[in-house]
């Protein structure tokens, strides 16, 4: 089952259902589920119930989370507990989350040479955004992944910026510009398109219309396998407790 968070931008589900539907091209033996956690149907806690009464035993969650933050670490798992009382017939194991996966930073570089064009500047400045957290280790991570990103690139520098905390999209590309960036490109920590890409877009802008903004992940097959190998994981490792 792959868990997103859901959003009220429709661009985000259909953008979801893309992505789960290259899971079932690269896996058609497997019966895959999507599922959200608030904001677009279905909602996990439904499928769950509707798997249960199919006569289903056991279910592998994979979130859709790039990060290990609030969601990863609150919401789905008190939602998971919550299910669990109510169907105690159903064993439901949960994955990793899709992040840090140096696929998925390969897929971030691709998109922001799509949108940037040639990343061998000595001029360009890079801003990575992403969602932001109230928990600074999840904030760190996206720190991080800037940091690795930098060292791929001939660049002016790279930094992160976060759509709902500090520094802001906004804040990094005044930086930047005042470190001697000839131009600027925004990489986008995010699957899908919806409301806060949005307003890592209209913050770039409102400071400097010249910067481009590449898109989010996006469904693409590379992304599927990380889902893919979530689930291996976790699914492996349920059935070796079972027969433990």
């Amino acid at each position: 089952m792959a868990v997103a968070h859901g959003s009220r931008d429709p661009r985000s589900a259909r953008s979801v259902a893309e992505l789960v539907a290259r899971v079932r091209l690269l896996r058609p033996d497997l019966a895959v589920y999507t599922a959200f956690l608030d904001l677009s149907a279905p909602r996990l806690t439904d499928v769950l119930a509707g798997l249960h009464a199919d006569g289903h035993r056991h279910a592998v969650v994979v979130p859709l989370l790039l990060g290990s933050a609030f969601h990863a670490r609150v919401d789905l798992p008190g939602l998971l507990a919550s299910a669990r009382r109510r169907m105690p017939r159903l064993a439901v194991s949960t994955s990793d989350v899709l992040g840090p996966d140096g696929r998925l930073e390969l897929l971030l570089r691709q998109r922001l040479a799509e949108s940037a064009g040639s990343l061998v500047d000595s001029s360009l400045g890079i801003v990575v955004s992403a969602t932001g957290s109230s928990r600074s280790d999840a904030n760190a991570e996206v720190v991080a992944l800037t940091r690795r990103l930098a060292t791929t690139v001939d660049c002016v520098g790279a930094r992160a910026a976060f759509a709902t905390s500090t520094p802001s999209v906004a804040d990094a590309v005044t930086g930047l510009r005042a470190a001697g960036a000839g131009r600027i490109a925004v990489a986008s920590w995010f699957l899908a398109p919806g409301l806060l890409p949005d307003r890592v877009r209209a913050q770039a802008a409102a400071v400097d219309p010249d910067v481009v903004v590449a898109a989010p992940l996006g469904a693409d097959p590379l992304l599927a396998r990380v889902i893919l190998d979530r689930y291996d994981v976790a699914a492996t490792a349920a059935t070796a407790a079972r027969y433990a």
